[in-house]
């Protein structure tokens, strides 16, 4: 198997070469005007890159910056991961996903049922949902029910995506608001929700509403971030529709000089209300009483949570908030009733066996005094986050040591790995993958490094190129300047080792630094 990989990675690296060599280089797009070729040809580039899904199986078309993907994947996540690839490049305004889901075992109808039912009990957030599943012999979930906010009937979706043989989710769960909202107070929380979001440019972006649906209109500067101001919007309580057809995708909307408010230092007691509100709209945490302290933009949190998954909910909301360039967590994990370490043992081996990424993996658990501890072996750094994710779902965990070994040697630093959600699979950049080097370095040169590195961050929305200076030496790339988020400076690390290096120095500073 490793050696298999290890030829996996070549064949990445010399086929990176040829298509960013010689077809699709940031010089053959100057000023912005490359065309659907170019477009698909970057995005083809991405999707071979990516370690989650098989790009064999994918095929591509970009017509009028309209992608369309065709063929098919192993499991739900995997096609709507795919998606949001092909919304993360640049010059694609739309994607029609016409890929197949065709699950590596098929499942019937009523184990299918089952199981989608044991996940959402299991999952400490949609326990105490009332919602009826039905399924068919196709892989078709349906939900239906009573939910008393978009935020949860999406997260109830979301987690029967993630169950083993599930090939399609129609969610008619119900919201019931439990007061109407004026259409003024909609308004302004849509537009602080969009203003203080690390993930969405807000600049262009103007907002409509009445009689509590929203109308976006304006400019963003990817697929990505019109689907991100969609669900925005969504999560405001209050909204019964969003209409985001009048959001146009211009590339040059990117210009950080349309932005330059959004970054301006904020001070902490803005930052610290901005963290109290996003707490809100997330179905993980807010229920629990959850207090943010902010000092210079370091956030510490305090509180306690029932359960994992909502402690590092809580981190991944204070991340992505305008402002925050630390986070400190210290919410506690208490329960009235704690299983005992034989059922959290239990239930974490179930529910790994329903989860389609980590299913055919023999992952050895071991529970002591409410601590996890993960062994054996997967393909991918991915697959050993997922793996942690759900073991962090279960009810009574109170921490997860993961000692799963990947068949690439591990790239993730510090505490990144804290903002994965596979239960989003986003493109948001927010742990760095096992790449090894995507060309080996007696195949590359450097000065052909630094130039796959520059067209990878040329074709990036989530990094300003121009900020980013690049120098390779021996293989390991340099990267200096200043970028405006975090979020912008994970994104110039993974770029640069789908370029190719084999090991990066990042110097980027974020802001005032």
């Amino acid at each position: 198997m490793k050696t298999m990989k290890h030829t996996e990675h070549i064949l990445r690296g010399i086929v990176s070469v040829i298509l960013a060599g010689s077809v699709f280089t940031a010089s053959a797009a100057t000023n912005g005007n490359f065309d659907d070729d170019d477009i698909a040809d970057a995005l083809e580039l991405e999707l071979l890159l990516d370690d989650k899904l098989s790009f064999n199986n994918i095929d591509v078309r970009v017509i009028d910056g309209i992608a369309t993907l065709e063929g098919e994947a192993r499991h739900l996540l995997a096609k709507e991961r795919a998606a949001r690839i092909a919304e993360m490049v640049k010059g694609v305004r739309s994607v029609v996903n016409l890929v197949k889901v065709r699950p590596l075992t098929p499942v019937t109808a009523a184990q299918l049922q089952n199981d989608v039912e044991s996940a959402l009990y299991s999952d400490p957030a949609t326990e105490s949902y009332e919602i009826e599943v039905a399924a068919d012999s196709g892989g078709n979930v349906t939900l239906a029910g009573e939910v008393e906010s978009w935020q949860e009937k999406n997260l109830a979706a979301k987690v029967a995506k993630s169950v083993r043989g599930v090939t399609g989710v129609d969610n008619d769960i119900t919201v019931d608001y439990e007061e109407d909202r004026p259409d003024i107070e909609i308004k302004e929380d849509v537009e602080s929700r969009l203003a203080w979001s690390t993930l969405i440019d807000d600049g262009l972006i103007d907002v409509a509403v009445e009689n509590g649906e929203v109308k976006l209109s304006g400019t963003v500067g990817s697929a990505t971030e019109k689907r991100r101001a969609r669900y925005a919007a969504w999560g405001i309580t209050g909204v019964t529709a969003v209409d985001e057809s009048g959001l146009e995708v211009e590339r040059w909307a990117r210009d950080k000089d349309l932005r330059k408010d959004k970054y301006v230092m904020k001070s902490d007691e803005e930052i610290r209300k901005a963290v109290m509100d996003a707490l809100l709209w997330d179905p993980r945490v807010y229920s629990f009483k959850i207090e943010p302290d902010v000092r210079n933009g370091k956030v510490t949190l305090r509180g306690t949570v029932d359960n994992l998954k909502a402690k590092r909910a809580a981190e991944r909301v204070a991340r992505h908030t305008v402002g925050v360039n630390r986070v400190v967590n210290f919410i506690k994990i208490r329960s009235k009733e704690w299983p005992s370490d034989d059922e959290i043992r239990s239930s974490i081996l179930d529910q790994l066996a329903l989860d389609p990424v980590v299913e055919s993996f023999e992952i050895n658990v071991a529970v002591n005094n409410r601590i996890v501890t993960l062994r054996g072996g997967v393909d991918t750094m991915a697959e050993k986050l997922q793996a942690e994710d759900v073991a962090s779902g279960v009810k009574g965990v109170v921490h997860v040591q993961n000692f799963l070994t990947t068949t690439g040697g591990g790239l993730l630093e510090t505490d990144d790995y804290l903002d994965y959600d596979p239960y989003d699979w986003d493109y948001t950049w927010s742990y760095y993958p096992h790449y090894e080097p995507a060309i080996p370095s007696e195949v590359a040169t450097d000065a052909g490094i630094k130039e796959d590195i520059e067209d990878q961050l040329f074709w990036s929305p989530f990094v300003d190129s121009d900020d980013v200076n690049v120098s390779v030496e021996d293989g390991v790339a340099t990267l200096t300047g200043q970028v405006e988020t975090r979020k912008e400076r994970v994104a110039a690390h993974e770029n640069a080792l789908e370029g190719g290096a084999r090991k990066v120095n990042n110097l980027l500073t974020i802001g005032g630094e």
